[in-house]
């Protein structure tokens, strides 16, 4: 690369919940990072990816989707996703095909107004109109403001990415590289590891209990000696049916404090080889707000977690190079997105951003 003609610079993405905003980021650096939903509010924290080829490096800051705020926890994801204005380069603006521009788009708008940077608007999903109606989407909106440009994408299917990478560039300051061509992202393995576990319990559970859903990481490590596969005994047995249905309904009853686990690694044992040179021993803890909560995420007889876990593993091989057995447990913390002291120890921290 010619250090003289290199454009280095920091670029956000904003928007509503649920417009596309982690889909287009992992397109447009071409791993996935940010975990993704169709349900809102599934990015929580701002995620730092970076982009570099010959002639560019892309610093990519991913926030949460602006939204009405109803508790604690909505505060602080709009605060983050406001903060990144004018830390950046350059802002990227996801909206839907919509000629409807709500309070929430007026919002953004406001905020947009204020600040000095290059804007881009990033019109996704135009997989989902028609060709002739997007000109009247595009019209609805730069009649509001002015853009730098308008970039129309179908992020889902990566329908145009390179046509927003060359707009990016042109935008970008000349400068060396900031990060090393290698780098990836800033969030720490475990982070990631968390984030992977939560899509998947966003994926799976119902609409009601994913936004209570918080995961960290207790334990993470490799094993340090060999383990062999352990040899199916003839007098062992599993479970009768009865006690498997009394644990479950003691697993009902109000244990706050107490952990429920499910360890996936005697079910992947009877199920495959594991290479005992390289296994990571990942323990997880899937926390929820309400008691009744934690009844769903288990699942009858484990099996919606077995669920989680079993998805969830399969992503964080991938990511870590190797074989994974996963321990997920749940615990309940009550009303924990409105407990400033509970969302600071989950990884929300307000202080962080003012």
């Amino acid at each position: 690369m010619e250090i003289s003609n290199f454009k280095t610079g920091f670029v956000t993405l904003i928007g509503r919940p649920n417009v596309g905003k982690s889909t287009l980021m992992n397109h447009l650096i071409g791993q996935k990072i940010a975990i993704t939903s169709n349900k809102p509010q599934t990015t929580r924290n701002r995620i730092m990816t970076v982009f570099t080829d010959d002639e560019a490096q892309m610093i990519f800051l991913d926030t949460p989707g602006i939204h009405d705020t109803k508790n604690k926890l909505g505060e602080y994801m709009t605060k983050v996703a406001k903060s990144t204005l004018e830390e950046v380069d350059l802002i990227l603006w996801l909206v839907e095909p919509s000629t409807y521009i709500g309070e929430v788009e007026k919002s953004i708008i406001e905020e947009l107004k204020k600040s000095k940077k290059p804007i881009i608007l990033v019109i996704n999903k135009i997989d989902t109109v028609s060709a002739e109606n997007l000109q009247k989407f595009e019209d609805a909106y730069t009649k509001e403001m002015d853009f730098a440009r308008v970039v129309k994408v179908a992020a889902l299917k990566g329908q145009n990415v390179d046509g927003v990478l060359a707009t990016i560039k042109e935008f970008l300051p000349y400068g060396p590289a900031l990060y090393d061509e290698d780098t990836i992202t800033d969030q720490p393995e475990r982070q990631i590891v968390a984030e992977i576990i939560r899509e998947k319990a966003l994926r799976l559970l119902q609409d009601e209990v994913p936004h209570g859903i918080a995961v960290t990481i207790e334990t993470m490590r490799m094993r340090e000696k060999k383990v062999e596969k352990p040899k199916k005994k003839r007098h062992q047995h599993p479970p009768k049916k009865s006690a498997l249905e009394k644990q479950m309904q003691a697993m009902d009853e109000d244990l706050p404090d107490g952990p429920v686990v499910f360890s996936l690694d005697d079910m992947n044992a009877e199920e495959e080889v594991y290479d005992p040179e390289g296994i990571m021993d990942i323990e997880a803890t899937v926390i929820c707000e309400r008691d009744s909560h934690k009844g769903i995420v288990i699942g009858k007889g484990g099996a919606m977690l077995k669920r989680i876990g079993s998805a969830a593993r399969k992503d964080i091989e991938e990511l870590v190079g190797c074989q994974v057995n996963l321990q997920l447990f749940v615990k309940v913390r009550r009303d924990w997105r409105d407990d400033t002291q509970q969302m600071k120890n989950f990884g929300y921290n307000p202080k962080d951003f003012k």
